[in-house]
């Protein structure tokens, strides 16, 4: 069930609550809707005129209450083990010229208890009996209802208030026979109980940890029955000597590279063992954009080409990915220049053999026609050729 009320302020602001209902020993959210909010004090109260919080910060000693959420648009409460003494109206108060607030009702429902069946006399077989069953705590009142062979009789109903909640009874008479014996019977709840082994899982710590942070570690465990201990390891070496262990957390203050490795949570109950691992890697200070660092701190799970790189795990990724696709280039780079060496000698030469063929070509077609001369002038053509040696 939801209500919304809204109240118009000056400034065009407005605060707007909203009625709540939640079970006996649940969490409810009590939320205040702000509109064109500039600023101002907000202020939430309960229902006996208490500060809880003013404008986010807690004025009240009651760890119940806890503030979640304060926006421009929203401010949201939560009240943790609600009881039947927690209802009531809670202010959402939004101080401008004027003070205007808005009211959430929170309501408590409580569930019935088991009911319980009382007989004022013994059952005579051919006589009557008088049975009541009693619900004794309730909000809203218990509705009970009597079943005898799939039918329903109907009881004389009486409530008694309890403070907040109700007490409620209903009585019946009946004629009993033989075949009776054992029919009434008390209403029960079971709780099925199953048993599994555990399971873990380590919630690491968000961003980079670098020297001089802290380390904290929680290992978040399940089953049934819940393990006890929890044993936390470092593989293939022990806890550094800082290391604190409180339950299921492991605490270690001021990192160093020493402190690397795998860390190991282990648990166990009859039914199973479970584990779980986290991998610490802490780098060093970031280098100062003025100055460089000409021995940067060695890490033993890096590889030796990277150990002169600033310890940044950005600059390590990019090393990797560039020194294949250099090596690459640089091979297809002399590949072809070698390709383009070896077709200008092979150009070069075929032109020179071709040049070589035709001058020696020549030089016998002055030869042959020499001679060709020679046989159809005679004498002359040897007078002409003793000529031409002179």
């Amino acid at each position: 069930l939801s209500l919304s009320l809204s109240v118009s302020l000056s400034r065009c602001q407005a605060v707007q609550a909203e009625n709540v209902t939640v079970l006996e020993g649940g969490t409810a959210q009590i939320s205040c809707r702000l509109q064109n909010y500039d600023g101002s004090i907000v202020v939430i109260q309960n229902p006996r005129r208490q500060t809880l919080f003013f404008n986010g910060t807690r004025a009240l000693k009651d760890d119940r209450f806890q503030m979640v959420l304060f926006t421009p648009r929203l401010v949201r409460i939560t009240l943790t083990n609600v009881s039947v003494s927690d209802e009531g109206g809670y202010f959402c108060q939004l101080y401008t010229d004027d003070t205007h607030h808005q009211v959430a009702t929170l309501s408590v429902s409580v569930p019935p208890d088991t009911p319980t069946v009382e007989v004022k006399q013994e059952a005579v077989e051919g006589g009557e009996v008088e049975l009541t069953c009693l619900s004794p705590r309730s909000k809203p009142p218990a509705t009970l209802r009597w079943i005898r062979d799939r039918r329903e009789i109907p009881g004389v109903v009486s409530q008694q208030e309890n403070g907040k909640t109700v007490s409620v009874s209903s009585t019946i008479r009946l004629p009993v026979e033989r075949k009776d014996n054992g029919a009434a019977k008390r209403v029960r709840h079971y709780r099925l109980d199953v048993h599994f082994a555990p399971t873990v899982r380590i919630i690491p710590p968000p961003g980079i940890l670098r020297e001089g942070d802290s380390l904290s570690l929680t290992c978040s465990i399940t089953g049934n029955p819940l393990p006890r201990d929890v044993q936390w390891t470092r593989i293939n070496d022990t806890l550094p000597e800082r290391a604190e262990i409180s339950g299921p957390t492991l605490q270690v203050a001021r990192l160093s590279q020493s402190h690397n490795g795998t860390y190991l949570c282990q648990a166990q109950n009859n039914y199973g063992r479970a584990a779980d691992h986290y991998t610490l890697l802490v780098y060093g200070d970031p280098p100062s954009p003025l100055t460089h660092s000409s021995s940067p701190s060695l890490h033993p799970s890096l590889p030796s080409w990277s150990q002169s790189l600033p310890l940044n795990p950005g600059a390590v990724i990019e090393t990797h990915s560039a020194v294949p696709y250099a090596v690459i280039g640089g091979v297809l780079a002399l590949l072809v220049f070698t390709v383009i060496c070896v077709l200008i000698v092979t150009v070069w030469c075929s032109v020179r053999q071709k040049g070589s063929y035709l001058t020696h070509e020549a030089s016998g077609l002055d030869e042959h026609g020499e001679v060709q001369e020679a046989f159809l002038n005679g004498n002359d053509a040897s007078q002409g050729k003793k000529e031409y040696l002179l």
